[in-house]
């Protein structure tokens, strides 16, 4: 059989033929100077045994030549989105990075196509924002085994071993409720994100366990979800609600678009906010100011969130041995931002 037909000899092959780590092989194939003689002779002559030769795409990766980032969101129009990107470009820039930045418009397909593409150029690393179609990781599982450096940013790719910058949404949201229930309200809703996708899932636990905490009933009949959380299903979910004979005092919603939408709902219908119903969103978007009564907020410090990231994955692309280590999850710390539109006390 020819040589040709041969399967591929890998790193990893060399590496557990000899039983050392690949990144002793790695350096050794790039002339490190920290590497002992005997070990360089011992790995060269396996190398030469099997017939290994060394793919220009993967040496680039090894040798960290390139020194551009690949940045996957799933909206750039979105406010979060957007301060996580800045955060990442100052912090690339500093460091001599480039970033290119991708839209996957929570499409699954096209995050795919747009890793596989990645893949095969030379970008240094990934840092990505799994979008709401993603359920299933196999394209990023992919980018582990060949090595090439990610971090995953605000969305918990379950299941998917790889650095992670998130904020606690179950924290927040109870931080959020609670709050509400400080300023006297009983019947409070929820205007939820898509609960397939697990940082909505905790922002509904958060308040489900505030309101537990505090002595109140969980009534299902108040939970509304949103699947995209856009301002116009606020509108809907916020008029259901006032169509309920529930008579709400408070309702948190799991973004600041569903919580301007529902305020606009509730002042139409002749309710005093904060007085009859208190309001409460989720990300302290900019529409957080421009809405009369101005929107009491979760602050999730999305710009910090893109500077971690940023250095996390640099650290990685410099660390010959970052596969090695112990995998991070760093949970960015939020803040209550309180407005007009729930502080009963000041307002």
């Amino acid at each position: 059989m020819k040589q040709a037909d041969s399967p591929r000899i890998t790193i990893k092959d060399i590496a557990k033929a000899l039983n050392v780590s690949t990144s002793t092989v790695s350096r050794v194939l790039s002339n490190h100077p920290a590497i002992s003689e005997a070990t360089k002779k011992m790995v060269n002559e396996k190398v030469k045994e099997l017939g290994f030769s060394i793919d220009p795409i993967a040496s680039s990766f090894r040798s960290k030549k390139t020194k551009s980032i690949g940045v996957i969101c799933p909206r750039i129009d979105i406010d979060f989105h957007s301060k996580v990107i800045s955060g990442i470009e100052d912090y690339a820039y500093k460091n001599g990075y480039q970033i290119t930045i991708f839209q996957s418009q929570d499409n699954y397909k096209k995050e795919k196509e747009i890793v596989q593409m990645l893949e095969s150029s030379l970008a240094a690393g990934l840092i990505i924002c799994p979008g709401l179609e993603t359920h299933r990781y196999e394209h990023l599982k992919k980018l582990k085994k060949a090595n090439i450096p990610l971090v995953v940013y605000d969305r918990n790719a379950t299941g998917l071993k790889t650095n992670k910058v998130m904020i606690n949404d179950h924290e927040a949201s109870f931080k959020a409720t609670e709050h509400l229930i400080q300023m006297g309200c009983k019947q409070i809703a929820h205007i939820s994100g898509d609960q397939s996708v697990g940082i909505f899932q905790s922002r509904l636990q958060g308040y489900k366990d505030a309101l537990l905490q505090q002595g109140l009933t969980v009534q299902e009949e108040l939970i509304k979800e949103a699947k995209h959380l856009s301002y116009e299903e606020g509108l809907e979910l916020a008029q259901s609600l006032a169509n309920s004979n529930m008579k709400i005092d408070g309702l948190v919603c799991a973004n600041d678009y569903t919580a301007a939408a529902a305020i606009q709902v509730f002042k139409k219908l002749g309710f005093q906010i904060p007085k009859d119903i208190a309001i409460i969103g989720f990300s302290n978007y900019p529409i957080s100011k421009v809405v009369d009564p101005q929107l009491s907020s979760i602050d999730d410090n999305a710009y910090s969130m893109g500077k971690v990231a940023s250095k996390l994955l640099i650290q990685q692309i410099e660390d010959p041995d970052f596969e090695h280590t112990d995998y991070q999850e760093i949970l960015i710390k939020t803040e209550l931002i309180l407005r007009e539109s729930s502080d009963r006390d000041k307002y």
